[in-house]
């Protein structure tokens, strides 16, 4: 058992014997096991299996093998929760950010959805307005894949050498590579997602 280096106010000495404790827990519950039958699977002690699950020890990399062997689980189970401070962006109805692009002078209106500034490959979502204010051009390219879902109105969309007449309900899966964009505004005011990839 490796010992843990005490933290002021922190019972084992770190932050992910809390979230051990209570993965063990969950684990031990679900699976409808007693702690000293998970004793028993994993070869700790019964003693031991209570200072896990009460954070009050800290569990070495032969110990969470063990109890990840006696769940039959992938060890890093035992640390789901651990990453808390990952980055979200939640964004209100009607609240979504104006963002300027190429087509915004030719009458687009983009209205992004949520940005993730600090995770490469992120997806780009984004509420794309056209009124009979808009022009069909430009075309768009760029690397990555698009996603589109129409919610209202109805146009024709380019993609390569290909058309495809969409209406609320219709998807379009892209590859950004290839010339794409609006060809034709058949029914104003077209609203559509668009999801793109960094």
């Amino acid at each position: 058992m490796s010992a843990a280096i005490p933290v002021p106010g922190d019972n084992a000495g770190g932050v992910l014997e809390p979230i051990i404790a209570q993965q063990v827990r969950r684990y031990r519950a679900e699976q409808g096991i007693s702690a000293a039958d998970l004793a028993a699977r994993t070869g700790l002690s019964k003693a031991m299996i209570s200072k896990i699950e009460s954070a009050t020890t800290s569990c070495s990399l032969t110990t969470l093998q063990r109890l990840a062997d006696g769940f039959a689980i992938p060890v890093t189970a035992l640390f789901r929760g651990s990453a808390s401070d990952r980055e979200a962006s939640f964004t209100k109805s009607g609240a979504g950010s104006v963002s300027v692009r190429s087509g915004t002078q030719h009458g687009h209106l983009y209205q992004m959805l949520g940005v993730l500034k600090d995770t490469p490959n992120a997806l780009e979502p984004t509420l794309v307005t056209l009124t009979d204010a808009s022009n069909v051009f430009p075309l768009f390219q760029h690397p990555g894949t698009e996603f589109l879902y129409m919610l209202e109105g109805r146009m024709k969309y380019g993609h390569g050498g290909y058309e495809y007449e969409m209406a609320p309900g219709d998807a379009l899966l892209l590859d950004g590579e290839a010339a794409h964009g609006p060809l034709e505004l058949i029914e104003v005011p077209i609203r559509f997602l668009a999801i793109r990839s960094r």
